[in-house]
């Protein structure tokens, strides 16, 4: 095993043509029904059922409390913000038997609320998340949900607020940091909150840019909360050589600088309003030993009423129960 996730993550692209299959667990871990190719490592770190006294604590968030780690989705459709290589590899092992099979696991440790996304990698991803969904809940699963709008027109909206019931509805970040920077705050996220609000639901906004937040906060908007990624990825060609001295790196909206969370972690502290931080670990780019600093600078950095997103991808070994397990020693000082 290598000592670093972003050494793991490119050696697994590698692992591919081999290891496709992936095993499915149920809420007491165990293999479900129709799965096949079960990979030895993935049968040996999910084959224990989780002890009922590991639980996530909990916020309360509007009117009903949500754990303080929030499942993220990308990675079930396909973004690792990575490469091509891996994000189709999440695309191919996150049939959806491994995605409901995460979800009910990440309810048995207390984990009841889901960042839910129609927007993904490959073209189905939308009917795709859909599905996944129905039959999380058909099976059971209950999750409170904070759904993001991707690029859905207002229609779209209206129409996913009717069939996945999302307890809050965030702008996505992407699009409101485009439009921060086009100075189009007003007609691509103002009145789109309001619009989220006329649907029953709490409005957010998403970003990768804390000056998002101090710009909303600053104009008095009334939106219920902020999400809000640590690092800034979404600069401007001109703001990442300004950053790094006149060079651009590859794929420069995957530049990840290590003096960012800290900025973003001021915005968040600085509105009294709950947020959501994500984006942590870096997108798997945090060395294994310094993941659980990065949990614990994280909530000793936000608010005692915020909370963070994490995506886990538990296919070469057990994520969600070592998340679980440095989250729940944190915050209970166990």
């Amino acid at each position: 095993m290598t000592n670093t996730r972003r050494e793991f993550i490119q050696s697994s692209a590698a692992l591919a043509a081999g290891m496709m299959g992936g095993a499915a667990t149920t809420l007491a871990a165990e293999p479900a029904k129709g799965s096949q190719n079960v990979t030895p490592k993935v049968q040996e770190t999910q084959s224990a059922a989780p002890s009922a006294q590991i639980q996530v604590p909990r916020i309360k968030f509007g009117n009903v409390e949500i754990s303080r780690m929030v499942l993220g989705h990308n990675q079930f459709c396909g973004f690792s913000h990575f490469s091509t290589n891996l994000s189709k590899d999440m695309t191919a092992w996150y049939t959806q038997d491994e995605v409901c099979a995460v979800m009910h696991r990440a309810n048995s440790f207390g984990i009841n609320a889901y960042n839910y996304s129609q927007n993904g990698s490959e073209p189905d991803s939308a009917q795709r998340a859909a599905d996944d969904w129905a039959r999380f809940v058909a099976e059971g699963g209950k999750m409170y949900v904070i759904a993001g709008d991707a690029n859905l027109d207002p229609a779209g909206t209206l129409s996913l607020v009717q069939t996945v019931k999302p307890l809050a509805l965030q702008r996505h970040g992407m699009l409101v940091d485009k439009a921060f920077h086009e100075g189009k705050m007003d007609t691509a996220v103002r009145e789109w909150c309001k619009r989220a609000r006329d649907l029953g639901v709490m409005a957010g906004v998403g970003t990768h840019n804390p000056k998002v937040i101090e710009f909303v906060e600053e104009k008095g908007w009334d939106v219920d909360f902020y999400s809000g990624c640590v690092y800034q990825i979404t600069r401007t060609e001109a703001e990442w050589r300004q950053v790094l001295n006149g060079e651009l790196m590859e794929m420069s909206g995957e530049t990840y600088v290590q003096s960012d969370p800290a900025r973003m972690y001021k915005a968040i502290r600085q509105t009294a309003k709950p947020c959501f931080a994500f984006k942590i670990l870096a997108a798997g780019r945090i060395a294994d030993n310094a993941v659980e600093q990065a949990f614990r600078t994280a909530f000793s950095s936000i608010k005692p009423i915020d909370a963070i997103y994490i995506g886990m991808y538990p296919r070469h070994k057990d994520e969600m129960r070592e998340n679980v397990e440095i989250v729940n020693r944190i915050l209970t000082g166990a």
